[in-house]
């Protein structure tokens, strides 16, 4: 099997192959690592391209742009209002295509507009191990993903990552909030903000890697079953239900799987 390092030189014979490209950044593992390997590849022939909706949190925006000044990368921050499609809000199994459709469309406008060839998204090896719809969306657009197509898994990744001194190596996974939500149930602007602020709360009291699903007004947390002792101290325990019930969750509970990716597709066929 090749080693990461080998991954990473067929990765950048890949960028180098492409020209010029825009790569779609959130600001996360994946995108960060892609981002990184095309600005070292291609120099100015990139374009950061960041979508700000409500279902994007503004600290992954605020991480995202400084890492674009932080390496003096060009960065054109987008609006992308998921709510705004039709279908969106209903919640459909399809939801993440309908929304990487209209995401994806746009960013190849942009790129059109700044004469860049290719659009390059941070999908990995790992992504095709999940019910991931976007995917589909990214494909009929023309969307490349040099990551999978040099075999890098989630932890090739993050071990590459580290050795580049990239600070989002040990960040915690993210997708969209809209993934908190049981397929079919309406997605308001309201309840993505509760969503938003109690995975806030999570992350303020040192908690890494978290997940609020939202069942109603039952909050269902997702930590990493390392953190199952650390959350049920009493005072920490104690906490987070008084922050959560303040946001306007009725109840607080504890899912005993821990967290992993993609829980609300469980229910899916």
């Amino acid at each position: 099997m090749a080693s990461i390092q080998e991954k990473y030189q067929d990765l950048a014979e890949s960028l180098a192959s492409m020209g010029s490209v825009a790569v779609a950044f959130s600001g996360g593992v994946d995108s960060t690592l892609l981002l990184k390997a095309a600005h070292d590849t291609l120099g100015e022939h990139i374009i950061a391209l960041t979508a700000s909706s409500c279902s994007f949190p503004k600290r992954e925006l605020r991480e995202a742009q400084q890492f674009c000044q932080d390496n003096r990368i060009r960065q054109i921050v987008f609006e992308s209002e998921e709510l705004e499609i039709e279908g969106f809000r209903q919640n459909p199994k399809n939801r993440c295509y309908l929304c990487k459709q209209e995401l994806f469309g746009k960013i190849r406008i942009i790129a059109e507009e700044n004469n860049v060839r290719f659009v390059i998204d941070g999908t990995n090896v790992d992504d095709d191990r999940d019910y991931r719809p976007g995917q589909t969306a990214a494909k009929e657009l023309g969307v490349r993903s040099p990551l999978r197509d040099a075999g890098f898994t989630k932890d090739d990744i993050r071990r590459m990552s580290k050795l580049l001194g990239l600070a989002t190596w040990d960040k915690q996974s993210f997708a969209c909030l809209a993934s908190r939500f049981v397929y079919g149930d309406t997605i308001t602007e309201e309840k993505l903000a509760m969503v938003d602020a109690a995975e806030q709360a999570l992350l303020d009291l040192g908690f890494n890697q978290v997940r609020v699903r939202l069942h109603g007004t039952i909050a269902r947390i997702e930590v990493l079953p390392s953190a199952f002792d650390a959350l049920m101290e009493q005072h920490t325990r104690e906490t987070i239900h008084a922050r959560l019930r303040a946001i306007g969750f009725t109840y607080i509970t504890l899912d005993l799987a821990g967290y992993r990716t993609g829980s609300m597709n469980e229910t899916l066929e």
